[in-house]
């Protein structure tokens, strides 16, 4: 089968398509013909092998593994005891803390982070919804504990975390306020933020407004510049680790009601994330929550993809497709 390799660390230059055995599923495990899949920000920092902590799971010299995580496709074989799945069952998830999903095919234990795709969507729409929407859902439930009638701040809200935790705080009952560029301000607006924030017209921290919960899905804004736009119990989340927001984390369960979080989603348990599946795929069949796609690539052009991703300029989604 093909898939994308790479011998080392580095630009998106480092990336080729090669072809390499094709897994046959063990007894609990599904063959997955992929369809689509993602490429964002994670993939690049793996492809990097930076922060350097990644590579105590991708390889400390060079990559020793097929990159990505999020699919679209079709159960293409079974294992003699898998019964939750059937060839050609369409279905959509993640390997992560795994990978292997930029290839043709993928295998994955039965029990895995797998759901049965929306009916209404296809194999890219259902990997974009996969993409953003599973940390999106987690910060948002898990972590931050979104009730109705909470106020919240999506930093980032343009890109694939983001539009996805605009759709799904609204859903939740919360008033959302978004904050991205001048050109995605319609976007976010279509999405259903009550309040749409241009990030290069209006700094949030400067406004003199208070959320309970202001949830930075870039990474842009630390803690110590967002803390006095937090309500009294607020809770400031970020995908971005580093050392500052860990060290923060402990801080703030020591001192005061404000709360900083930081989640790996990917560690989350494979129950939690299959729960989380099926949670957006009914509201993608109820039309509550759309994908955002910005680009779509052949998986010939992955390096293409991820030189698109570093411009740092997507909004959405960017998904590869994986012709048969």
């Amino acid at each position: 089968m093909q898939a994308v390799v790479a011998t080392t660390y580095g630009s998106p230059d480092v990336l080729h398509i090669d072809e390499v055995a094709k897994p046959t599923p063990d007894d609990d495990e599904v063959l997955i013909r992929v369809r689509a899949t993602i490429v964002g920000p994670p993939d690049s920092a793996a492809r990097e092998g930076t922060p350097f902590i990644i590579r105590f799971f991708s390889g400390l010299r060079r990559p020793n593994a097929v990159p990505g995580d999020v699919f679209a496709g079709e159960i293409e074989a079974i294992g003699r005891n898998v019964v939750r799945f059937a060839p050609g069952d369409a279905v959509f998830g993640t390997a992560a803390p795994g990978s292997g999903a930029h290839a043709e095919y993928l295998c994955l234990p039965e029990d895995g982070a797998i759901a049965t795709m929306p009916s209404n969507l296809d194999y890219s729409e259902a990997a974009a919804i996969c993409d953003g929407g599973l940390t999106a859902i987690e910060f948002l439930n898990a972590h931050a504990h979104v009730q109705p009638g909470d106020s919240i701040l999506v930093n980032g809200a343009s890109g694939s975390v983001g539009t996805a935790a605009v759709q799904l705080a609204r859903e939740f009952g919360a008033t959302v306020t978004g904050v991205c560029s001048t050109n995605n301000v319609e976007l976010v607006q279509s999405l259903g933020a009550d309040t749409v924030l241009d990030y290069t017209r209006t700094d949030f921290t400067t406004t003199g407004e208070t959320y309970d919960v202001i949830f930075d899905a870039v990474g842009k804004r630390s803690y110590s510049a967002c803390k006095d736009s937090l309500d009294a119990g607020g809770r400031y989340l970020t995908t971005v680790p580093s050392v500052g927001i860990l060290l923060q984390m402990v801080w703030t369960r020591l001192v005061g009601d404000k709360r900083a979080l930081f989640a790996a989603t990917g560690l989350a348990s494979t129950r939690t994330k299959r729960a989380n599946l099926r949670t957006l795929r009914n509201l993608a069949e109820e039309g509550s929550l759309r994908p955002v796609i910005d680009r779509e690539y052949p998986l010939d052009d992955i390096a293409d993809a991820h030189r698109y991703v570093d411009t740092g300029h997507k909004a959405g989604s960017v998904v590869v497709t994986v012709e048969a």
